[in-house]
Formats: structure tokens, sequence, C-alpha cells
């Protein structure tokens, strides 16, 4: 049946066939005639393989629209579209009829029947009753069941051809049945007796053909397969062509008289399909080539029309890349400026952003320090009892000072803030500036005085009306003179000219201090510019700011500088009032005197610092201050100098320096510290040089800063600081501090003391001690060996090595050397036999007779004594 229908679908190369065989099980079919009909398929064609089960689902499948053919078998209903088979009854009563013709009208018969409740059984059962019946003496023995091999017979058959050897023939519903009754016949030697009667008729080996030629069975009625029929039928439906709802197969039978013609037939049939299918994979293949032909064709003609058309577009090119060319270099010129300029302004906002955030760092420093000196006085008032009149003024005055100088920086920030949000409007007012510059300058005399610098106004004009903001330019002049002072040594000078030039007023403000270097003076009014010095907030906000006034005034304002000679700021302002607007021309004469007060305030605290009382070591520790502030270092020197020796610096390379002369017992350092003629040095650097050099590498170090925060915090303990303190501090908190470390270093000298073999936490004095003690072992036995000798040799001079020593050990160098002597008489006295010249030899002494002298003045026993005490007297 399958290849019938893939014989006749063959010519349909457009239908899709799907195929599913149940394996003569009922509820498969079931199950796979619901997955068809989920897939939605066009046909359904159905070959029942037990009539009741599968009735509902073809009915189901019917009934949603799906045209459904029953083929070979029929249903229980008539809910399907066309039934095409052959007519069973017709099977069952051709086989009948043959049956009597064998048999002569008298014998025996055995039934075995298809699947129990097929249609197919029920059918052919009934037309074979039909054809015996009608001949009386031709009796149906029984019938017994089969289905397709699955339901076994044999036990039964066996039995019955045991039992009843009158049975002549065997009538089984298909050839598969009639194959394996054969089969039994032949176990019991019944072949010749028993005749076999098949249906189906296929061809093929063992099929019904081909059984009747080898005499297995006498005849097999050809029952047709259908599956041409049912294919042409489904594809007449499918094209909504006329069809036959019954389509009845003729039925035929088979036997020995015409069994060769059929199978020839067949054969013929079989090879016709063979050629069939060899011309249809033909003309497969020819259509395969067809198309890869004509595939080639059009991707030839597509390449020739793409050719042309390139050669068309490369033409054009051709003619347009010369202009294309041009206007590319022009493109590539303005993308490389562009590119140019991109990374100009990158690296300007980089640096702009390095500068702003070093500034906002610096920010802390500059207000800690003034809060520094205006809490630590008043807590320091607060604490004491009793307060003498000159503590008391001088305390508030220092406080008053960096109040004023607190509230400076703060007017300087606001006047920033309204700078940079625009907001800044002039007030002026013709007035004489002669005389205002005059004034200015008088408010600094007493200052000049104090440190004995030249400031004079230089002008040959005795008088000058000139339109101006009063507050603006005060500001701008107290900046200038402020920095002059600040880098002006003592006994220096500071000269203001003050000149007209045709249609300007030209200021200028001379010193000769510190002067700029060539970068320092092109970033000068810079706001977030540094340098290579630490960042003065004050003298960065105060000359951007004057430049920010200057302009305002439609002026100018330029600098001059050689390092190490001296600095000019330039001023040249408009004469008349035609370059100001209507609303910058109301404003007062008057000047603020608020930084007036601050300079008063401030002269009146810039006296001498009191001079500690000069101890000696014994009497009190060397304390050496390194602080760039001048208030908080006297402030500082006055409050220690109490009980320590103060030695007070600067800057940082200044304090270095002292550091080498007088090896102090402590260092108070601040963090930030502005470098001046010696090089820049800040805290931090300092204190590793200290840590790391041999000669101080045993100095305590307490840092001050304004930088509380973690990482500052780690950085000084790295640099080697043994204590780091936050601006502001505590008075009375720092003087323990310093005590506490100093009797912490007391505690190492007198552990250094009493066990010779050197050890130290600090790496440096640990190997400061082991080359100090290998270099005395080395020459014990020189008599000449002493202090200084040693110190060459320590590469230090003899004042640095007594007090490293001294710091250390707690003993003088001396001590030390006498000790390691003494030490190595008492191992050698002891441990070995050595006469006593012998033993003075090693351990350095001219004669036996000194070396016993010496020895007992140290032990109160002379060595003879010593060697024959017992061990630990």
């Amino acid at each position: 049946m399958l290849e019938d229908m893939n014989r006749e679908l063959s010519f349909y190369p457009e239908i899709d066939f799907l195929v599913k065989d149940a394996g003569g099980q009922s509820d498969k079919q079931v199950t796979q005639i619901q997955e068809l009909i989920n897939q939605h398929v066009d046909l359904l064609i159905v070959s029942p393989n037990a009539a009741r089960p599968i009735t509902p689902i073809v009915e189901k499948a019917y009934q949603q629209g799906i045209p459904v053919i029953i083929l070979d078998r029929r249903t229980a209903s008539d809910q399907y579209m066309a039934y095409v088979g052959a007519d069973n009854v017709e099977v069952g009563r051709t086989a009948g009829t043959y049956a009597n013709t064998l048999l002569h009208g008298i014998g025996n018969v055995v039934e075995i029947g298809e699947s129990p409740g097929s249609s197919a059984d029920i059918d052919r059962h009934r037309g074979f009753m039909e054809a015996i019946n009608s001949h009386p003496g031709i009796r149906l023995v029984t019938k017994l069941e089969g289905d397709w091999d699955k339901r076994s017979f044999v036990k039964e058959l066996t039995q019955l051809l045991t039992s009843q050897p009158t049975i002549q023939l065997i009538f089984a519903q298909n050839d598969r049945t009639a194959l394996k009754a054969h089969v039994i016949c032949q176990k019991l030697g019944l072949t010749k007796r028993v005749k076999i009667i098949g249906v189906d008729g296929l061809p093929g080996k063992n099929e019904g053909i081909d059984l009747v030629e080898r005499g297995i069975l006498k005849a097999t009625v050809l029952y047709p397969t259908g599956g041409k029929e049912a294919i042409r039928t489904a594809l007449a439906i499918l094209k909504k062509q006329a069809f036959k709802r019954e389509n009845r197969l003729p039925t035929t039978l088979i036997d020995s008289s015409n069994v060769r013609i059929t199978k020839l037939q067949n054969d013929k049939v079989t090879e016709q399909q063979a050629d069939i299918e060899k011309q249809i994979q033909r003309i497969d293949d020819l259509n395969q080539t067809y198309t890869s032909q004509k595939n080639t064709l059009y991707f030839i003609l597509g390449s020739l029309i793409i050719a042309i058309l390139l050669g068309a577009w490369a033409l054009y090119l051709f003619r347009t890349k010369q202009g294309a060319y041009r206007l590319l270099e022009k493109q590539n010129h303005e993308i490389r400026e562009q590119k140019d300029e991109i990374e100009r302004v990158s690296q300007q906002a980089r640096l702009a952003t390095e500068e702003k955030l070093r500034f906002y760092s610096y920010i802390s420093h500059e207000f800690n320090t003034p809060l520094s000196l205006i809490l630590t006085p008043t807590e320091d008032l607060l604490s004491k009892k009793n307060v003498s009149p000159y503590d008391l003024r001088s305390s508030l005055s220092l406080v008053q000072k960096n109040a004023y100088r607190l509230l400076r920086l703060v007017d300087q920030m606001l006047d920033l803030r309204k700078s940079d949000a625009g907001k800044q409007r002039l007030q002026t007012a013709e007035q004489d500036v002669v005389a205002f510059v005059r004034e200015i300058i008088q408010d600094f005399r007493r200052k000049a005085d104090k440190q004995r610098i030249d400031l004079q106004l230089i002008t040959n004009l005795p008088s000058q009306p000139l339109w101006f903001d009063a507050e603006k330019l005060d500001k701008v002049l107290f900046n200038l003179l402020s920095n002059g002072f600040k880098y002006t040594p003592k006994g220096g000078l500071i000269h203001v000219r003050l000149d007209r030039l045709d249609s300007q007023i030209r200021i200028q403000v001379q010193d000769n201090g510190q002067g700029m270097t060539t970068d320092e003076q092109a970033h000068a009014f810079d706001l977030f510019y540094s340098g290579t010095k630490s960042f003065n907030l004050a003298k960065g906000i105060g000359l951007a700011l004057s430049m920010e006034f200057i302009q305002l005034h439609r002026g100018d304002i330029s600098v001059e500088s050689v390092r190490d000679k001296g600095t000019t700021f330039t001023i040249l302002l408009p004469l008349g009032n035609q370059h100001l607007a209507v609303e910058e021309m109301a404003g007062s004469a008057s000047r603020n005197t608020l930084f007036q007060d601050h300079l008063v305030a401030e002269a009146a605290t810039e006296e001498e610092p009191a001079k500690p009382v000069s101890r000696s070591a014994k009497e009190a520790a060397t304390l050496l201050i390194i602080e760039d502030n001048d208030d908080l270092r006297t402030y500082l020197t006055t409050c220690l100098g109490k009980e320590f020796d103060i030695v007070a610096e600067s800057t940082g390379e200044q304090g270095w320096q002292r550091a080498l002369e007088i090896v102090p017992d402590l260092i108070i350092s601040d963090v930030m510290l502005s470098g001046q003629e010696a090089g820049p040095m800040d805290g931090l650097e300092l204190t590793q040089r200290i840590k790391t050099d041999l000669r101080t590498s045993h100095i305590p170090v307490v840092l001050l800063t304004a930088n509380g925060q973690m990482e500052n915090r780690i950085e000084g303990t790295r640099a080697g600081a043994d204590v780091y303190l936050t601006k502001p501090f505590n008075t009375t908190h720092l003087l323990e501090t310093l005590r506490t470390t100093l009797a912490n270093r007391q505690k190492w000298q007198q552990r250094f003391a009493s066990d010779f073999s050197p050890q130290a936490n600090n790496r440096e004095e640990k190997r400061f001690l082991n080359e100090l003690t290998s270099l005395i072992e080395q020459n014990l036995t020189d008599p000449a060996f002493g202090v200084e000798k040693l110190s060459r040799e320590m590469g230090l001079s003899r004042v640095q090595l007594y007090r490293k020593v001294q710091a250390l050990l707690n003993m003088n160098a001396m001590d030390y050397l006498t000790e390691i002597r003494l030490k190595r008489a008492k191992f050698l006295l002891k441990e070995t036999n050595k006469p006593m010249s012998e033993i003075a030899d090693e351990t350095g002494f001219n004669s036996a007779a000194y070396f016993t002298t010496f020895f007992k003045q140290h032990t109160k026993k002379t060595p003879s004594e010593y060697r024959k005490s017992p061990v630990g007297a």
C-alpha cells in the first residue's frame, strides 16, 4: 500500500506526505491521528487497525473540517469523505467458492481470522460462510483468531489438527497467517493432506504470489492495496474535483493457473517503476543542472552589470579625485588643527584641575594656622588661675591679629566668589590718588620701622585727581605691600612710585626681596598656581583679585622680577571717566579701615620673642622647632621655652642644617614648610631625611599639620614621624606628648646601656650601634684608639658622636669604649687560662700593671681575684 502511494506521489513532488505507523496498536493509532489533527493537515488518510476504537477520533477530524479518506478497512461510522478498499465480503465469498472447488464439495475447513473486531475480519468471514453454506458437504470446524502475527494461534491449531485428522483445508484471512499455518502443518507432516488458501496476493518474497508459485498455498485472493486509488481520490478532493465517495476495488483469485503471469506482470510493473524513478532522478538532475546554469548565467549577467557600473563609478572617481584629494587634505589640516587645539585645551583643563585641587587642599592649612594661634592662647588663658597683665595683653593681641587675618582671608574669598559670579561692580568717585596712596603707605610705617625696611613714596605730583573705587584700590595696594614685606628681608627697601604717563596714572610697588623665577612670574596672577613653592592662599587670592579689580577699572597690572634681586608690580589706570558707566560713578571716597586696624594689631605683636633661658643638657632637653609661620613659631618658643632649650628655624633646609649642628633631643616641625633661599623642603621630606641619616636617626620627630585625615597620618607615619598632631592643638597635650616621648627615649637608653649587644626598633639606630660596636671591637687591641679616632672612622664630628651615643646609651662614647674593654677582659679571665699580660694586650692596655689597676678601679677586684671568684659573683 505504501509503495503504491509513493509510486503515485512521485508524479506530484509538491505534495508533502507524512506517514505514521501504529504497529497494529489501536491506542497508538488514535494518538497519532490526534497529532496530525494538531498539525492542521490538509487531508487525512486512515487505514483503521480496528473499527470501533478508531471511529471517535476519525469523526473528530471530520467534524473539524479535515477531509478523511478511509482506506482498506472501515470504521463504525459513515462520517468520512471517501472510502477506498476492496469488498471484503466478496473476498470471503471468492475464497469459499475456491475451497468448494478444491474439496469437490465435501470436506472439513478451519478459518483463521484477521484482527478481532475489524471490518475486514467480519466481512471476510461473512462472505466465506455464504459461499460454503451453499454446499452442505463442506463444514467449518472452527474459526481461530489471528492478529497480524501478534496473536498466537499455534497451540490451538496444532491441537486441532492433531485431534481431528479429517480437516482438509485452512482458510487464512491473510497470507502471513497462511504461511504460519503451513509451518505448523509441515511440523505435523500434513502438508499433502491440508490445503491452505490465503488473502492479499502481494508480490515479494514469502508474500502471497511467491507462496502460490512455490506450492505452499493452493491459492490467494488478490486483495488490492488501494494505495494508488487513495492518492488519486485525495488529489481530487484537494483540487476540488469530482470524486467517488465509495471506491470498491476488484478482487481476483491467484492459483497455479495464473500465478506465473501475475508474477511477471508485477515484476514488469516493478521494473517500470524503477525506470520511472530513474527517469525522475534524471529529470531532477537535469533540473538541478538547469537551475545551476541559470543561476550562473544570472550571476555572470549581474557581475557584468556591476562591472559596468563600477567602471562608470571608477571613471567618475578618477575625474573627481583631484578635487577630493584637495578637499581631504584641507579637512585633514583642519582636523589636525582641531586635534592640537583640543589637546591644548585638555592640557590646560588638566593643569587647571590639578591647581584647583592643590588650592583647596591648602585652604585648611591656611585657616588652621591662625585658628591655632587663636584657640591655643585662649585655652592657655582659660586654664590658668592667675594671668599676668603682660601675658594677657600679649595673648589677646595675638588672638586679635589672627582674627583679622582670618577675616581678611574670608573677605578675599567672598570677593573671589563675586568675581567668579560676575557680580563685582565698581563704585568710583573722583579723588586725589596721591593722598590716597600716601595714607596707605603711612599705615605700613610702623611695620617698616620694626623690620628696618626703607618704605618710601616717590612722586613729583603734589596731587592728582582720579576716578577709582577706593575700597578695591585699597585692597590691591594692601596686597602688593603685604607681599613686599613678606618676601623682603630686614634692612631691605620697598619703594612706591606714582607718576603720570599721557592719559594714564602709573603706580609701581618695588622691593629688593626674594624675587620670582621666570615660571612664577608668568603665572603670578593665576589663582591656583603655586609653582615650586608650597601654596600660599593669601598670596594666591590676593594677586588674582588685584588683577580682577584693576581690570574692572579698565586698567592693567603687570610684574617684573629677577630671582634674588627683587620684584616690581606696575599698575596703569586711565584718567577721566569716559570709560566708566553711569552706575559705576556713584561710589564713596572713603577707605575701609579694616586692614589698617589689622596692621595696628599686627605691629603691636611684632616684638622680639623672648629668648628662652639657656640650660645645660642635664637640666633641660634641646628642642628644635621648625615652623614657617612667624607667629606660631614665636608662640611655641614662648610656651615651650620654660621647659626646654629652644632652637627655632623657619624653613626645612635651615632646620636640617641646625639638626646636624646641635643634634637636638626633640624636633617639632610643621608639615607644610615654604622654602626660601635654601630651597623647598616640607616636613615629610625633612622627617624622612632625619630618620635615614645615622647622625640624626635617633631623634624623635613630632609633626604638626592642618591635614588630619587618615591618609595624611599614614603618610606621616611612613616618613618616620614619632607623633602626628593636628592643628589647632592643645598646649598641655603638646607638652605631655613631648615629655612622654623623651621618657620613652630614656627607657631605650637604659636598655641599651644594660646590654651592649645593640638592639633597636629603628633600623638606622641598630645599624649605627652595630657599626660603632664592631669598630670598637676591631680596634680593641690598640691602646691609642680613642674617641677622636672613633669619630673619624664613624664619619661624625666629636660633638655629633657624643650626642648620638649619649641619646642612645645614656653614656658618652669613652664610657662605652671602657665598658666593652672590661666586658672582654672579664670573658677572657673566666673562659681562658691566658696570662695577665696577654689579656692586657688583647684589651688595649700598655702593661699588665696598668690593666690590673684599671680593672680594680672599675670592679673593686683584681683580675686574679675575679678569675678565682665563682661565676656570677
